[in-house]
Order: structure tokens, then sequence, then C-alpha cells
């Protein structure tokens, strides 16, 4: 059996702990800069996390204003079996509107800390207990599911902290959570803090990442007898942001073999929240990143071909992933040869050995080997011509006040086609007016779409990366300019080329 902090009498095997989550993507992850959802936005996440099995979802704060509350209200509509709460801060009329949007519960948030107490609202300790005695028979008695949290928790006296969340529970508090406001805490105050709450009733734990932190000390928090995890999608939020849900969930099923949601639906969430918030997943993110299940050095390469196992914890398919094999300077012959055999290559040890030297010296000079450029290489060794079927000849695009709009010219099996599309932009526009000019033919996935700025200034060069599938086949490409979206233009149009290159059905005009 595994604890943390040894055999210190508050904590429990974190094997017997069963934990649930209480999702606030929508309304504390929306509280980082720049993040504005729209009720569909928010609808549409409230669905996947019901989806995984996310047990609590606050949906925003009925306090912010009317739009929210018909954002909150879109998302109570919808039937989930979730239970849907709203943020109330220490007043009734917050509890009146929250009522107003037909939530489940509350996450009634009253001063625990001195600066909050004495200096924020310019109160007493006594004050506060007893005003937050009044608010949860008050929301008690008008049917709610009460959460109390006790603001900067961790900043708090924690015998005034214990007086205030077991004089909310006495009054009929469902649970108590003293949230680590600031990201402030360390593991040991965490120690301290839940050991002691969590005698007086269920107990969440609301963690921020401001000291790197947060999964750790929500371990800790559960460890020690917290039982409702606050988290967000991404690990977006105020700040550094909060606990990551994905990052929580993956730690307790792997490390402690604890279940909490579906863990296959965590990447398609993580991408669902970063397109939906506009905030990119970096890389290196645990979980979700583009380089969680990415292997490129041969070393790494050569014994993930032989074991699995060999250099990751746990199978990407756990959280809805795929293992990718990269091609860069750090390639070896068995990674070279394996992204070989996903065309239907065949080559000879001379022949593998010239690729390889020659994807090295592509990732040397800093690039990127898409299967587009490791397919031409392959080609050149082995003298093999490579015949187009679809090409770019020119492409136009307009935007402005009026919708975008754009036309293309392609050459496609030695036949030129011209069509036009309108999208929600120029790029989207263009890409309309590809699959228009080639039908059936452009119906491939576009699985990833990536943009990077490869020089500075108003003159930048972009380049552009797509992966695409067709069938069973799946092909990266990529392509620089100074205009972006002829680079994703080209980028698609040399995607659709390859995924059609093995196929003998002419592309008909008509098809």
């Amino acid at each position: 059996m595994t604890t943390l902090f040894g055999d210190h009498p508050a904590t429990a095997p974190l094997e017997d702990c069963e934990v649930q989550f209480l999702d606030t993507t929508l309304r504390d992850g929306e509280q980082a800069p720049g993040i504005s959802l729209s009720p569909d936005e928010k609808a549409d996440i409230a669905l996947a996390l019901d989806d995984a099995n996310v047990a609590v979802i606050e949906a925003g704060s009925a306090c912010t204003g009317a739009g929210e509350r018909e954002t909150i209200s879109r998302v109570t509509d919808l039937g989930l079996d979730a239970r849907v709460t709203s943020f109330a801060r220490g007043v009734k009329n917050d509890i009146d509107l929250a009522l107003d949007c037909d939530v489940d519960g509350v996450n009634l948030v009253v001063p625990a800390s001195d600066r909050h107490v004495e200096e924020k609202l310019d109160t007493t300790h006594e004050s506060v207990v007893e005003k937050t005695v009044d608010l949860v028979e008050y929301a008690k008695d008008h049917g709610l599911w009460v959460e109390v949290l006790g603001e900067d928790g961790s900043r708090a006296d924690i015998e005034f902290l214990e007086e205030l969340m077991g004089a909310a529970m006495d009054a009929g508090a469902d649970r108590i959570c003293a949230p680590d406001t600031v990201g402030h805490a360390t593991p040991d105050r965490m120690l301290d803090i839940y050991s002691r709450l969590s005698e007086l009733g269920p107990t969440s734990t609301h963690t921020h990442d401001d000291l790197g932190l947060a999964v750790t000390n929500t371990l800790v928090a559960v460890a020690a007898g917290a039982d409702l995890v606050h988290g967000t999608i991404n690990g977006i939020g105020e700040r550094a942001g909060n606990v990551a849900i994905e990052e929580v969930a993956i730690a307790l099923d792997h490390g402690y073999g604890v279940e909490t949601l579906d863990t296959e639906k965590l990447y398609d969430l993580g991408q669902l929240v970063s397109s939906s918030t506009g905030v990119p997943l970096a890389p290196n993110k645990a979980v979700v990143g583009e380089n969680a299940f990415t292997h490129e050095s041969g070393i790494h390469t050569d014994g993930t071909l032989k074991d699995d196992a060999m250099y990751e914890p746990y199978p990407p398919e756990k959280v809805g992933r795929e293992r990718r094999l990269v091609l860069g300077k750090h390639a070896g012959r068995a990674g070279v040869e394996a992204a070989l055999s996903e065309h239907d290559i065949e080559v000879t040890d001379d022949e593998l050995a010239e690729v390889v030297s020659r994807v090295k010296a592509l990732g040397d000079r800093g690039k990127r080997i898409t299967d587009a450029d490791l397919l031409t290489i392959a080609e050149e060794v082995q003298g093999r011509e490579y015949d187009r079927r679809v090409e770019l000849v020119d492409l136009t695009a307009a935007s402005g006040s009026g919708t975008p709009t754009a036309s293309v010219r392609l050459t496609v099996d030695g036949e030129e086609r011209v069509a036009s599309g309108t999208g929600s932009g120029p790029v989207d526009a263009a890409i309309a007016a590809v699959r228009s000019a080639l039908g059936a033919a452009a119906n491939a996935q576009l699985e990833s779409y990536h943009v990077d700025a490869i020089t500075g200034g108003t003159d930048a060069v972009v380049t552009v990366e797509v992966e695409m599938s067709r069938g069973d086949r799946t092909v990266t490409v990529a392509a620089s300019d100074s205009d972006i979206t002829t680079a994703s233009v080209r980028a698609m149009v040399d995607a659709l080329d390859r995924l059609l290159a093995d196929e003998e059905t002419p592309v008909l005009a008509d098809d």
C-alpha cells in the first residue's frame, strides 16, 4: 500500500480512496485573461464533461450578469447526469440568481483568511461565521446542494477555518472546502488543513498551480481525506491556472488504481477546451500535449517498437491518444524503417542507410521531417518518379467586412479545375474551394492543423503543418509562405495529393 508522507497518521492509502471531480472550466477557467466562452461552447464542453462522468459541473457565476445566467440556464437545460452548480458570493442575492437558473446547487464562497475578512470585507470573524450559517440555511431551505468554500483557506488561521467550516456543516452544508486561492500552499500545509477539515464532514480540494504544486497538493489533500477535486481541463484558470483534471485523473488511475472518470475521453476534452478557449496546449503538457506520446530519439523509438511500455508510463489509449514516431536528427534505422513501412515502402539495407542519413541531415538544419519529406527522400534514394495527381496553380482569397471568399485553380490528373468557396475566414474559404474542386476525392479528415511563425516582423514567413487521413492512411505535410492562407492551402493540397497517390481511381470532375 502506498501512502504519502510515509506512515503519517493523517494520511490514508490512496488505493482506498473514492474520488470524484468538480469541473470549474466554465467558471474559474473562463476567468483566465482573454477567455470568453459562448453559450454554445459552454454547452458543448458541459456535454463532453458529462460524457466523461465528471460528477459536478460549475457552470458559471449567476451574479455576473444576465448573459451569464442565460448561459448557465443553457447548461441546466441539457439534462445532464452531472450536478450543475453556480458560484455564489456570500450574499443572498447571489443564491437567488442561482435559483433563477435552475441549478442543482451553489458553491458558496465566504472569506476565511484575515486578509479577506478584515482587509477585503472589513468585517469580523464572528460576523463571517454568523452570516455563513444564515446563507447555508437559506440555500438549503430552497432545496439546493451546498458546498461552502473558505476563500484563501490555505492562508487562514487553522482554528478559525475549523470553526467556520464546522459551523457550515452544522447548518446543513453538504460539503466544505479550503481553496488554495493564490497557489500559496505547500504539501505539508495541505496535509495539516485537510487532515483536520475531513474530520468535520465531506471535504473538497481546490488548488492553483502558482508554485507548480497543484497536482501534488491535490494528492496530499485526497490522502488526508478530501473526496471531491476541483479542477479545470488543461489546467486553465487565473494566473498559473487551476489543477489540471486530466493530470490528477491519470495520476490517481496509474499511480494508485483509483478510478475517477472515463480517462479515454481526456484527450478529446483537452482538444475541445483548447479550441473553444483559444489557449493552445504546450507540446510538453502531460497527458494531452503533442509530445506526450511522441518519440524521435533513435534509442527511444527502437525500444518502443520492441515494447510499447519501454518509454511510456501508461498506454496512450488510456487517455484517448495514439502513439507517434516522428523523424528528426535523432532518428535511427528502426524508426525510419517503421515510418516507411506505414506507407508500404520497402527498402534495402543500403537504401535505408541513405534515407536515415538524409533525414538526419535535414533534422540538423532544424527541419521537422513530415511524411511528405520522408516520401520524397525515399523516392530520390530509390530513383522513383513521383507523378503528382493534384497541384495548386493559383489561389485568390478576400476578406473584410463581408463574407470571406476564395477561388482556386488546380490541376487534377492533368485536367484544370476552378472552384470557389466561402467560409468563416480566408483559410476556411480557400479550403472550401479546394474541396469543391476535388469533390469526393477531398473527403479526407483534417486531423490536426498547426501554424508556426519562423521569422519575425510584419513580413514573417509562416509554416503550416497539417495531418490528414483518408481511409486507413494518414500523412503529415508542411508548407511555408508569407501568407498563411497560401501556406495552408498548399499544405492541404499536398496532403491530399499524397493520400490519392496510391489510388488508381480517377479523380472525376463530377465526384
